[in-house]
Formats: structure tokens, C-alpha cells, sequence
């Protein structure tokens, strides 16, 4: 939390359940709350884990929805449903698929790109250069669960890139920083 509230661009990679997601939605929603931002973006790639769901019916929000319950999870947390509801209703909280990124500026705003292992080097680099004025960017994956081919990724790659550049933090969680049941972070090391 201190890395996203001291810089514009943190890049958290970790395990599962070391909170990434969480703490990236809570520090939007606080940056919401305080008025330094005008409103979340939240992108994640639609990369399906192992198993095709096969063709989904409906606009683009309900179409990302089942891939985007982590972050909505989050949010309802930290908001409520109801105000959660009425934040995407009236575009506070924008739902924006990585394909349609390209091209915008992202100013007074806080986007979190979460499951960044599913993204090549190229979305990832094209996501970065949305980052606008008075925003905060916070990404987040795990290296070891990408499920894209191997050698697709280009979180890791971006993360040793830009782990030296001013501004810019690259917070490397680990399997004790496992906030999840005491039995993830004992398979995930047996894994």
C-alpha cells in the first residue's frame, strides 16, 4: 500500500492470495473517497483458465463480468453493493476490456490491471502509456500462473525493465505473505 500511495505506477507480482487484487481495489476506493481521483478503471484480460466457456451472450460489461468477479468482489467489500452498483451505473467505476485501451489517456483516475500474466509484453507496454495526468496505475499478476503460452508473458519482463525507473515501485510478494487460508501458501510451495 505504500508503494501504490507513493508513486503513480506500482507493479505487484506475487502468489495467489497475497492480496494484490484487494489491496489495489482498496487503495482506488480510498483515492475515490478522498477526491483525488474522478473515477476507477478496471481492466483484466479475458483469458479463461484452462476451460472454454465457449461464446458469451449479452452487452461488453456482461460479457467481462465473470472474469472481472475478483475486482467486483473487492469493490463490494470496500463500497457495498448498492454503491458499487451506482458507481458503474453512472461510470465512476468504468469496466474497460484490455482490446479497448488503446488510444486513451487516463487522467484523475486510478486503473488497476489485474491478472497482468495473461498479457503479452506489447498490451502490457500499450497499458502503460495510458497512464494519464493526477492517476494511479497499479498492476498486478503472478508470473508462475500465466495461461498463456510459455514464454508469452511479458509481465516479468516489463517488471525487470522498469524496476529501476524513478517513480516507478515493482513489489515482489512471496508465498509467507500469503493472507489466505494457512494450507495456500503450503501447497503453493509444495506446487
Amino acid at each position: 500500500m505504500e508503494a501504490i500511495e507513493s508513486g503513480p505506477l506500482t507493479l505487484a507480482l506475487g502468489p495467489a492470495g497475497t492480496g494484490k487484487t484487494y489491496l489495489a481495489i482498496a487503495c482506488a476506493v480510498k483515492a475515490l473517497e478522498a477526491g483525488r481521483i474522478d473515477r476507477i478503471v478496471l481492466s483484466r484480460p479475458a483469458i479463461e483458465a484452462g476451460e472454454t466457456l465457449g461464446y458469451l451472450p449479452g452487452t461488453m460489461e456482461e460479457k467481462m463480468s465473470p472474469y472481472l468477479r475478483p475486482l467486483y468482489d473487492a469493490l463490494a467489500d470496500r463500497m457495498g453493493g448498492k454503491r458499487l452498483r451506482g458507481c458503474l451505473s453512472d461510470g465512476t467505476i468504468e469496466i474497460a476490456p484490455i482490446a479497448y485501451m488503446r488510444g486513451r489517456t487516463l487522467n484523475n483516475a486510478f486503473v488497476v490491471i489485474d491478472e497482468a500474466q495473461n498479457c503479452t509484453y506489447g498490451q502490457i507496454k500499450m497499458l502503460l502509456t495510458r497512464l494519464g495526468w493526477h492517476s494511479t496505475m497499479v498492476i498486478t499478476g503472478d508470473p508462475d500462473q500465466s495461461d498463456l503460452l510459455p514464454g508469452v508473458s511479458g509481465l516479468s519482463d516489463i517488471a525487470n525493465r522498469l524496476g529501476s525507473v524513478g517513480d516507478i515501485s515493482v513489489v515482489r510478494l512471496e508465498h509467507q505473505d500469503v493472507v489466505r487460508h494457512p494450507l495456500v501458501a503450503c501447497m503453493l510451495a509444495a506446487l
